[in-house]
C-alpha cells in the first residue's frame, strides 16, 4: 500500500467536514523502518518480558529495572527523545508501535509507561537545556527509573486539588511537605515528577531525586491487577529540592500535568491494542482446541460471535490510533511543537483513551467466557488478562470524565471559531452513494452519524448556554456520539483504502452497531432537553436523517471468525 498523502488539520474537523480514503495513516502503510520497530519490540517482549510474568508478579523490581535497561540498549526507551540526548527521534507512528508491542504485557507496560511518557515526556517538553542534558541521556538508557507523582487520596479526577506544598526557602531551593498516591514505579523509581502548590496556591512541577532529604516510598500497594507492577505512596517530609528542581514556571504545572496525560492517553490507547489483540490470539488457540460434544468450540456460532466481535472492536480503535498517529505526524511536519499537535489532537486523545480501555475490557471479558470454568483459575492467562485490564479505565483521567472532556472541548472550539459547528449542523453533510461494495450503507451511516452529533452538540448548547458543563447526562451520551462516528469513519475509510473484503465487512458491521447506538443516544438525549411539539419535531427531524443498514451482521461476523479462527489471532497487523 502506498503511503498517504497527509496535510496538516485541526482536531475534529473530521466532524464537520468530509475526508478521503488516502488522506488517512493506517498500518497498512506503515514503512520498513516501521516494521523493523515493531520486530524489535516484538522481540524483546517475547524472549525478555514475558518469561519473566512470574518474577514480575513477585514483586522481582531488580527484574523491572534490568528489563527498563535492556529496553535502553535497544532503543525502545528514546523514540521521542533527540539523538543529541541519547535518543532515537522518531516519529510519534514509531512511538505507537512500541507502545502497542509492549503493552501486551500489562504490568510491564504500565512501568515502561511511567519511564518512557510520565518521566521522560515532561523533562523533554519542559525541562530546561539543563536539566535534559542532567536526566534524559539516563533516562533513555534506563540508568536512571522515573515516576509521576500526580494523585492525592483527596483529589483524584480533581488534579489541581492537590495540597501537597512547596515553599521557596532563602537560598533559592524548595521544602516540599505532602503524600502523592499511586505512583507507578513508586518502589523502585530514582527520579519523580512532584506536583505541588507553591505557598498553597501556585499549581508547579518540580524534580525530585530519591536521593533528596526526606523523599521514602510507602508499601506496593494490594491491587486487583497489574500485579507485575510497582504502586506505591510517595512521602515528601519536608523534602529539600535545589532550586534547579522547579520544572516550568511557577503556577504553570496544570500545562505540563494536562499535556503529559493528552499523550498519555494517546499511548495507554496504544498499550490496550497491545493486549488485546494478544487475548484475541489466546482466545482463538484456546476455542480451537477445546472440544465440546466432540468438535471444537471454535465452531460453535455463539463462540464464533465472540471472537468476530473482540476483532471488530480491536479492528476500530486501531483504525482510530494510526489515524491519529497520522495527524499527529502531520502537524509536527507542518511546525508544530510536539506539545502543539497533542493540545490540538487533545480531543482524539480522550476519545482514544475511553474506546480503547472499554475495548480491552470487552475483550478480556470475552476471553473469561471462552474459556468457561478455565478463565476463572491462574492456571490460565485469562484471568490475569480480565484483572489487568480493568485499571484502563480510570488511568489518565477515568472514561466519565474524558467523556466530559470531549464534548466540552468541542463547543470551545465551536464559540471561539476553530471549529464551524453551528454551520455544519445547520447544512447537510454529503452521503456517499456509492452501491459498488458492502460498504455503500457504512458510508452513509457515517454521514447520518455525523449529522446526528452536530444536531446533538448544536441542540445542548442553545438548550443549556452557560450551563452546559453541569448537564453531565447529556454530555455523555454527546461524547458516545462524537465517539461512534471517529470510530466508524476510521474504520471505513480504513477499509476503503484496503479494499480488503474482510477489513470492509469488520467496518461495516462496526458501523451498522454504531448506527443503532447513536438512534437511542440521539432520542434519550433529545428527550432530555425538550418535551411537547418540540419534541416531536425534533425526533422527526433525527428520523428524516437516521440511516442504518440493512446489512447481514449475522453472516458478516461469520465470516470474519473464519478468517480470525483460520489465522489463529488478530488478521488485521498491517
Amino acid at each position: 500500500m502506498s503511503q498517504p498523502s497527509l496535510r496538516s488539520r485541526t482536531g475534529a474537523d473530521w466532524l464537520t467536514t468530509e475526508t478521503s480514503p488516502s488522506a488517512v495513516f493506517t498500518p497498512e502503510a506503515f514503512t520498513e523502518e516501521h516494521r523493523l520497530i515493531r520486530q524489535t519490540a516484538t522481540e524483546f517482549l517475547r524472549q525478555d518480558v514475558l518469561p519473566a510474568t512470574d518474577n514480575l508478579e513477585n514483586k522481582d523490581w531488580a527484574r523491572s529495572r534490568a528489563l527498563i535497561q535492556q529496553c535502553g540498549s535497544v532503543g525502545l526507551l528514546g523514540t521521542d527523545v533527540p539523538e543529541a540526548l541519547g535518543g532515537v527521534d522518531l516519529d510519534k507512528t514509531s512511538s505507537v508501535i512500541v507502545a502497542e508491542s509492549i503493552g501486551a504485557a500489562a504490568s510491564f507496560s504500565t512501568t515502561f509507561g511511567a519511564q518512557t511518557g510520565l518521566a521522560i515526556i515532561p523533562i523533554l517538553w519542559f525541562g530546561t537545556d539543563a536539566q535534559q542534558k542532567k536526566y534524559l541521556p539516563r533516562l533513555v538508557s534506563g540508568a536512571l527509573i522515573g515516576a509521576y507523582c500526580l494523585s492525592e487520596s483527596g483529589s483524584g479526577s480533581d488534579a489541581l486539588g492537590a495540597r501537597t506544598r512547596a515553599i521557596r526557602q532563602p537560598d533559592g531551593s524548595w521544602i516540599l511537605t505532602g503524600e502523592k498516591m499511586w505512583t507507578t514505579n513508586g518502589a523502585f523509581a530514582d527520579l519523580f515528577i512532584v506536583f505541588a502548590k507553591v505557598d498553597g496556591e501556585q499549581f508547579s512541577a518540580f524534580i525530585v531525586e530519591r536521593a533528596f532529604p526526606g523523599v521514602s516510598s510507602g508499601h506496593d500497594e494490594h491491587k486487583m491487577g497489574l500485579l507485575g507492577s510497582s504502586t506505591t505512596s510517595v512521602i515528601l517530609q519536608d523534602a529539600r529540592v535545589p532550586a534547579d528542581g522547579l520544572l516550568g514556571e511557577v503556577g504553570k504545572g496544570h500545562q505540563i500535568a494536562f499535556n503529559v496525560l493528552n499523550y498519555g492517553r494517546f499511548k495507554l490507547a496504544a498499550m490496550c491494542c497491545g493486549g488485546a489483540k494478544r487475548t484475541i490470539r489466546e482466545g482463538v488457540e484456546y476455542a480451537a482446541a477445546r472440544q465440546q460434544f466432540g468438535r471444537p468450540i471454535a465452531s460453535f456460532g455463539a463462540i464464533r460471535h465472540k471472537l468476530a466481535e473482540m476483532t471488530i472492536r480491536a479492528f476500530a480503535v486501531e483504525s482510530m490510533l494510526y489515524r491519529t498517529a497520522g495527524l499527529v505526524d502531520a502537524a509536527i511536519a507542518a511546525g508544530s511543537s510536539p506539545v502543539e499537535a497533542f493540545e490540538e489532537f487533545a480531543i482524539e486523545a480522550s476519545l482514544l483513551k475511553v474506546s480503547a480501555s472499554e475495548m480491552t475490557g470487552f475483550v478480556v471479558d470475552e476471553n473469561v467466557q471462552i474459556h468457561g470454568g478455565n478463565g476463572f483459575v491462574r492456571d490460565y492467562p485469562a484471568e490475569r488478562h480480565y484483572r489487568d485490564a480493568r485499571v484502563n479505565r480510570i488511568f489518565e483521567g477515568t472514561n466519565e470524565i474524558n467523556r466530559l472532556l470531549v464534548p466540552g472541548m468541542i463547543v470551545k472550539r465551536a464559540l471561539k471559531g476553530r471549529l464551524p459547528l453551528i454551520a455544519a449542523a445547520a447544512n447537510d453533510l454529503q452521503d456517499d452513494l456509492r452501491h459498488d461494495d458492502v460498504l455503500a450503507g457504512a458510508r452513509q451511516t457515517v454521514a447520518s452519524l455525523k449529522r446526528t452529533s452536530l444536531m446533538i452538540l448544536d441542540l445542548a448548547m442553545r438548550t443549556y448556554g452557560d450551563t452546559l458543563a453541569q448537564e453531565q447526562e447529556v454530555l455523555m451520551l454527546a461524547a458516545d456520539l462524537v465517539l461512534d462516528t471517529y470510530a466508524a469513519e476510521s474504520s471505513v475509510l480504513r477499509a476503503t483504502r484496503l479494499a480488503e473484503h474482510t477489513a470492509a465487512l469488520a467496518a461495516a458491521v462496526f458501523t451498522y452497531d454504531a448506527g443503532l447506538r447513536a438512534d437511542g443516544s440521539a432520542r434519550t438525549a433529545i428527550a432530555a432537553m425538550m418535551s411537547g411539539d418540540n419534541l416531536r419535531t425534533t425526533l422527526s427531524a433525527l428520523d428524516g436523517f437516521q440511516r442504518t443498514g440493512p446489512l447481514d451482521t449475522i453472516g458478516a461476523r461469520r465470516t470474519i471468525a473464519d478468517a480470525v479462527v483460520a489465522r489463529r489471532g488478530y488478521v488485521f497487523n498491517g
